[in-house]
């Protein structure tokens, strides 16, 4: 026995710890999302931020050093570049490209060579037709790279399958770096049709589902490598999916805007971290899933590496967002030439000429805080919503509809997201506004139980207090014109609203109630009077769009209505915030109801 043991103990002291596998494959992984048209810089204050020129050239050096770094390693190294949606968006930039005729956001995803695009909601913010020639003709070769979103059915738009069918648009696409296949796939928000305007394209909801169909049948044909793109507007939603997804790899969120960052990251200033690059999900199986994201705007590349083995399984990861910058700050780059010269510079231009063109003149600041805007009247939405009102009685006998008797806008599609100071309003002002190019719409033949439903959805996610401060952001609150209402937000969803009252009509709620009467007519904008923000104007509504963009219609009413001048006296300051419980139009009643 003395013996045994000796023997034992000899063959443990000569026996080595395992190793560690070795990397059999290291893959970058460079990714960006929600570029949103900000081609120029991340915005004013942040112009030494940002910017598609200096993305280029970020995105230029990381992928030659993806490929030849490596601090000494023999393993083999490739690179892909993703996107996970919102790669154009309505406003001054991107009407750049509308009245060129030049699409510079695809010239600028072009030139940066992307190996998949994901499809966002704001790509289909101009309608399926728009969406289909900007892929088709702002791409010098269009397929390359490949949008992806496997849950999504064009048969219902004949432009969007037709590139479906070329292998533009694709449930799923295959990448080969050094000799092995990266299976990328996409997914988007199945509330792309409340909002944005996908036409007749057809939303799965069920995206853990067709992303597994996808994942199984890359395996099956041998792809051992899975990125899961995806567009599903918060990275919470990503956490919950990868619970239900077996056999991805990492997964690439997008349109939450979210920062993830590592102490010792850059950050552009006012960032601040929402978690760490990258967050760590579970899978279906309980594995880990790395899942990363970026603050959009062009304001930084993400940047993971991952090394796997030769079976394809994650060994371990690294990595984080390297911020865009130029000017003086220490990681300054300078801009890619070609991206300046052909997407910056005619862009600026085009902008600058907005900027110096003055439309009226304000004697007070309108409010139009993204949380404002989206949960209690404010002089803006007043202002905005009157434009409508007056370009839909202006243009009535035209389009031979009736004359509205109110006019409703949602708090979604005013995007400026700041106050406007006193003073000068330029053309640029109101593109920033109101950027979406909706065309205003007269809706006909409203009954005013609908008309209620109308205002218990715009008010159905505030607060029990009323607090804008805490709101979840949702785009349906109304901004109106020519009525006011009054609800209570303590109490149950679908039973707020307790008045409306439209001067020349009379009350057309009391206590909750709807007072029999005539049918409505309503001026709105194509996006709502199609649905948009869950708005439903009721089976018996007529729709006529009459023509005008909302931000011409806008710029008109400065420029004609009011002459040239938003007094105090019609839109006071105190129009909404801070007195948010009761303004000049939308009163809550609630008793608990406080300011922002």
């Amino acid at each position: 026995i003395a013996g045994l043991l000796t023997a034992t103990l000899a063959t443990a002291a000569d026996a080595k710890p395992s190793e560690p596998p070795k990397p059999h494959f290291t893959l970058t992984v460079l990714h960006n999302n929600d570029g949103e048209s900000n081609l120029i810089d991340a915005g004013s204050g942040l112009e030494d931020f940002g910017g598609v020129a200096r993305f280029q050239t970020i995105v230029d050096r990381e992928k030659a050093e993806a490929t030849t770094g490596g601090q000494g390693k023999k393993n083999k190294r490739g690179v892909i570049m993703v996107s996970s949606g919102d790669n154009f968006l309505a406003g001054p930039e991107f009407n750049a490209s509308l009245d060129s005729g030049t699409w510079y956001d695809a010239l600028a995803l072009d030139m940066i060579g992307y190996d998949a695009i994901q499809l966002g909601n704001h790509d289909f913010d101009f309608g399926p037709q728009t969406l289909a020639e900007f892929i088709s003709e702002g791409f010098s070769d269009p397929g390359t790279p490949p949008y992806v979103a496997a849950n999504l059915d064009f048969t219902g738009e004949p432009a969007l399958q037709a590139l479906a069918d070329d292998d533009a648009i694709v449930k799923s696409t295959v990448v080969r770096e050094r000799g092995e296949r990266i299976g990328i796939v996409g997914a988007i928000t199945p509330n792309l049709p409340f909002i944005s305007s996908p036409g007749a394209t057809v939303v799965d909801p069920d995206v853990a589902g067709t992303i597994q169909t996808e994942i199984d049948e890359l395996t099956d044909d041998g792809v051992e490598i899975i990125v899961v793109i995806s567009h599903l507007q918060g990275i919470d939603e990503d956490i919950e999916l990868a619970a239900m997804l077996d056999g991805a790899d990492v997964m690439v969120a997008g349109g939450g805007d979210e920062v993830l960052a590592n102490p010792g990251d850059l950050l552009v200033p006012g960032d601040t971290p929402t978690d760490s690059y990258p967050m760590i999900a579970q899978d279906a199986g309980g594995d880990d899933i790395p899942l990363v994201t970026t603050a959009g705007n062009y304001k930084y590349v993400g940047q993971l590496v991952l090394d796997f083995d030769k079976d394809g399984n994650v060994l371990g990861w690294d990595g984080g967002p390297i911020r865009v910058a130029g000017g003086a700050q220490p990681d300054a780059v300078a801009s890619d030439p070609a991206q300046q010269a052909y997407v910056v510079d005619p862009v600026a231009d085009y902008v600058a000429g907005l900027a110096d063109q003055q439309v009226a003149t304000s004697e007070v600041g309108l409010e139009g805080h993204r949380f404002h805007i989206r949960s209690v009247e404010t002089n803006e939405g007043n202002l905005i919503a009157d434009a409508y009102l007056a370009k839909g009685t202006e243009l009535a006998a035209d389009f031979g509809v009736a004359v509205p008797d109110v006019a409703m806008t949602n708090g979604g599609g005013i995007r400026n997201d700041n106050i406007i100071p006193a003073g000068p309003i330029s053309a640029l002002n109101t593109f920033e506004m109101l950027p979406f190019a909706n065309v205003v719409t007269v809706v006909e033949d409203v009954t005013r139980e609908d008309f209620k439903a109308l205002l218990e959805n715009a008010v159905s996610i505030i607060p029990a207090d009323g607090n804008s401060a805490r709101l979840s952001g949702s785009g349906r609150f109304a901004q109106i014109a020519g009525f006011s209402f009054e609800y209570d937000s303590s109490v149950a969803v679908g039973s707020r609203v307790k008045e409306v009252v439209i001067p020349g009509i009379g009350t057309i709620v009391t206590g909750g109630d709807v007072e029999a009467g005539a049918d409505l007519t309503v001026a709105t904008n194509r996006f709502s009077a199609t649905g948009g923000d869950e708005w439903d104007f009721g089976d018996t509504a007529t729709l006529t769009p009459i023509g005008v963009t909302d931000q011409q219609t806008l710029q008109d009413f400065l420029q004609g209505p009011l002459g040239g001048l938003v007094t105090a006296a019609a839109y006071p300051e105190d129009a909404g915030p801070p007195g948010n419980c009761a303004g000049a139009r939308i009163v809550n009643t609630s008793a608990a109801c406080v300011g922002p």
